[in-house]
């Protein structure tokens, strides 16, 4: 009955509430008394969790599905289960944006220069120890923008990246040459790519020697040997990219570099991680480690 009021509360701006009672077959006086009696306190409770619940929701950027909400609210002390936290989002119409099917974009040299060092394991026991890179492309009113990254395997943190409106080698490089500013690299580090000719080039293995990188390739047109990077561009289209409009080159590298620095790298929570941000995830490290 309860479940009623609450329809007939909801909708009354649209709908008469006499209509609705007649409709849902509840008296007029049970819905009045319903509306005056004072809340429960676990309608209280509800209520609180709810207001959290969106907080937490618009704060994502609108990206946070239950279960990411639900590792918020714990790591803030506020008991949840994934079902509860659910219930509230479809009562609240809270949906998370949904990432588009996968679409090959990117063709390279069947003959690699390098082998495959990594093997399909993103994983790493220390920070800047092997590292993935990748290109997307960014559709503008203005015409395409190429974005580099290059991603530490150990913290899924993006730490370098460059955007360009060409595809020339140099685009790599400046992503490569980011990351290396960005923290010392590990000796003999490993960086792992496709067999896009910008990463088969000589310009780029010259770009590697001078940091002392080993290279690694995956196979070509199989996506899943460069999973993670496929990965992260997946969900930078998913939550940035396919939710604006850019009329300009300079409006879509702002909105990526924000969403990069701002949110995905210091704010954004990774499953992946424990429910953790990259920058969390190599702060503990460094807060560990006997050099700190």
């Amino acid at each position: 009955m309860t479940d009623r009021y609450a329809v007939i509360s909801t909708e009354k701006a649209t709908y008469p509430v006499a209509r609705m009672c007649e409709w849902l077959d509840v008296s007029r006086a049970g819905y009045y008394q319903w509306v005056t009696r004072p809340a429960s306190a676990t309608a209280r409770r509800r209520a609180t969790l709810a207001t959290l619940i969106e907080r937490i929701f618009n704060a994502s950027g609108g990206t946070y599905g239950a279960r990411r909400v639900t590792a918020d609210l714990r790591t803030s002390g506020k008991a949840a289960g994934v079902k509860q936290v659910g219930s509230i989002m479809r009562e609240r119409d809270l949906v998370a944006c949904q990432p588009r099917p996968y679409k090959r974009t990117t063709y390279g040299d069947h003959a690699a220069p390098a082998p495959d060092l990594v093997a399909r394991d993103f994983t790493a026991a220390r920070p800047r120890h092997k590292l993935v890179g990748d290109i997307t492309y960014v559709r503008t009113w203005a015409g395409w923008l190429y974005l580099a990254t290059v991603i530490d395997c150990f913290s899924r943190q993006v730490i370098g990246w460059s955007m360009a409106e060409h595809l020339r080698a140099e685009l790599v490089v400046d992503a490569l040459d980011m990351a290396a500013k960005n923290g010392t690299l590990d000796k003999e580090a490993i960086f792992h790519s496709d067999r896009g000719t910008q990463y088969t080039s000589a310009t780029f293995r010259a770009a590697l020697a001078t940091h002392g990188m080993r290279q690694s390739m995956g196979r070509t047109g199989v996506c899943w040997d460069n999973a993670l990077a496929e990965s992260f561009f997946g969900t930078l289209k998913n939550e940035c990219v396919h939710r604006h409009v850019f009329p300009t080159h300079r409006h879509a590298r702002t909105a990526i570099a924000k969403y990069i620095e701002t949110f995905y790298n210091r704010r954004r929570i990774h499953s992946s991680l424990g429910y953790r941000t990259p920058q969390q995830v190599e702060n503990e490290h460094h807060s560990l480690s006997p050099a700190a």
